[in-house]
Formats: C-alpha cells, sequence, structure tokens
C-alpha cells in the first residue's frame, strides 16, 4: 500500500497521533480488519511494535479487536473517531473551564494578585498600551473593557461588525444597562442593515458615517481596530489614556451629533 507522505503528516496532525499510530491506522482503514501480521506489512510499521500502536488505537477510539483467533482488528469509521475526539475535547474544555473558575479560591491565585499589586514601581496610566492579535483576542478584551464601565460605554463600529461580535455585545450592554451605565451606540454601513441590526439587539443607536471600530470605557480606557472589517485576522490597540481617550471622545460625539437617531 503507499500511502502520500504528506497524507500522513496532516493526518498525524489533524487526530493527534504519533507516526506508527497514523501509518497503522491507515493501514487498518484501507483492509477494514485485518491481522496485526497483516497490517504490519500494509503499514511498514515493524510488527513487534505494531501490536502495541493497535492496542493504543482500540483505547483511543480508532479501532476495535474482533473476539476469536487468529486475533483480528476492525477499523472504526472516521465519521465516529471524529465524533468520539469532539465529544472528548468538549469535555476536557468544560474541565478546564471549571477548574480556571475554581481558581481565584486557591492560595496560588492571592499570591499571583499579590504578585501583580506589589510591583517594583506604579505603572502610569498614560503609559499602559498593549496590541491584541486574533479574534478572539480582541473579543475578550472588549467585553473586559466595557464591563469595567463605571458610568458610560461607547460602542462605534459597523452595524456588520456589530452583528458578527453581537454574541458578545449584547450581554454586555444588557448587564451594563441594569447598572444604569450609559451606552452609546454608534453604527455605520448601509441604513436597511442599521435598522435590522438594531430591530434584532433591541438597541438605541445612531448612524454615522465613518468606518472607524471603537470601544471606549468612561473616556479613559479604549480599544480600537487596526484592520477592517474584511481583514483575515483582527488586530485591536488597547490605550488606557484619559487625555487621549477624551479627545477621541469629543471627536465621535461631533459626529454623533450630527448623526441620525
Amino acid at each position: 500500500m503507499i500511502i502520500k507522505p504528506e497524507l500522513v503528516k496532516r493526518i498525524k496532525e489533524y487526530f493527534n497521533l504519533n507516526i506508527y499510530e497514523t501509518k497503522v491506522w491507515l493501514a487498518l482503514l484501507s483492509k477494514g480488519i485485518a491481522s496485526a501480521g497483516e497490517v504490519a506489512e500494509l503499514s511498514g510499521v515493524p510488527r513487534s511494535r505494531t501490536y502495541d500502536v493497535l492496542e493504543s488505537l482500540e483505547k483511543r477510539g480508532f479501532a476495535i479487536t474482533k473476539i476469536g483467533k487468529p486475533v483480528k482488528y476492525i477499523s472504526v469509521k472516521p465519521t465516529e473517531v471524529i465524533e468520539k475526539i469532539k465529544s472528548k475535547a468538549m469535555i476536557e474544555a468544560q474541565e478546564k473551564i471549571k477548574s480556571l473558575s475554581l481558581l481565584k479560591e486557591t492560595q496560588e491565585y492571592t499570591e499571583l494578585e499579590l504578585l501583580h499589586n506589589s510591583g517594583f514601581s506604579p505603572i502610569k496610566s498614560s503609559e499602559i498600551a498593549g496590541s491584541l492579535r486574533g479574534r478572539s483576542n480582541v473579543l475578550s478584551r472588549i467585553r473586559e473593557l466595557l464591563e469595567g464601565s463605571k458610568k458610560e460605554a461607547l460602542i462605534c463600529t459597523s452595524a456588520l461588525d456589530f452583528e458578527d461580535k453581537g454574541r458578545v455585545l449584547a450581554p454586555v450592554i444588557e448587564k451594563l444597562s441594569k447598572n444604569n451605565v450609559k451606552v452609546r451606540i454608534a453604527l455605520s454601513g448601509e441604513p436597511e442593515k442599521v435598522k435590522k441590526v438594531i430591530a434584532k439587539y433591541n438597541i438605541k443607536a445612531k448612524a454615522i458615517n465613518s468606518n472607524a471600530r471603537i470601544f471606549m470605557a468612561d473616556k479613559k480606557e479604549v480599544m480600537f481596530m487596526v484592520t477592517p472589517e474584511t481583514a483575515e485576522e483582527e488586530i485591536g490597540v488597547w490605550l488606557d489614556s484619559p487625555f487621549f481617550t477624551e479627545s477621541l471622545s469629543s471627536v465621535i460625539d461631533g459626529s454623533l451629533r450630527a448623526g441620525k437617531d
């Protein structure tokens, strides 16, 4: 059996297998059912290692041992393997989330906070700036920034971008409103699209003629995107600088006054 090295490499990465496991599984898939000797011959894996590899694949749900003599192995359909891996990944993710949620109750977390709060020298707010790359990192920072608003939060973006981030933005807006934090929203884009987003999320927003995507908290912190909404990867810049943020807020306020509800 001739299997392209590129296929072996990709399957190995996709399914998190080692090189022997990959070759043995592919060989077993090509036969459907086979003995260890047949698999060894097809895969090119040493026969002395094939038994251990088949046992490992069986434990991970890639193969089934057929009852009888001689012992043979049955390949599991790729679709079933994928579903098993998905289920396992979900369980592991839930366990990890639970573990991280409980972390704040540990002594280790307390020590982390002490380390953070006892730096050698205080950091001036005007010196705090950072860039974030990747949608999940950007969304996480936007959520944290907006949720930290005490008096006022500003969301200035396109209707398309708002809808894309709606899963995060909608709950935050609702939470801020319940806490009596003023939320101002400015949306750009096609008028019909803006109306649909306003109706869908039941929000009050003003139309604005700008491509800017800006998220602001209390005119102190701001997160603005430096890539267009159509970019493959989002990149944002976060600043904790009241002087800059207040100046930027004044510019946006002027555009909002010129806009329509």
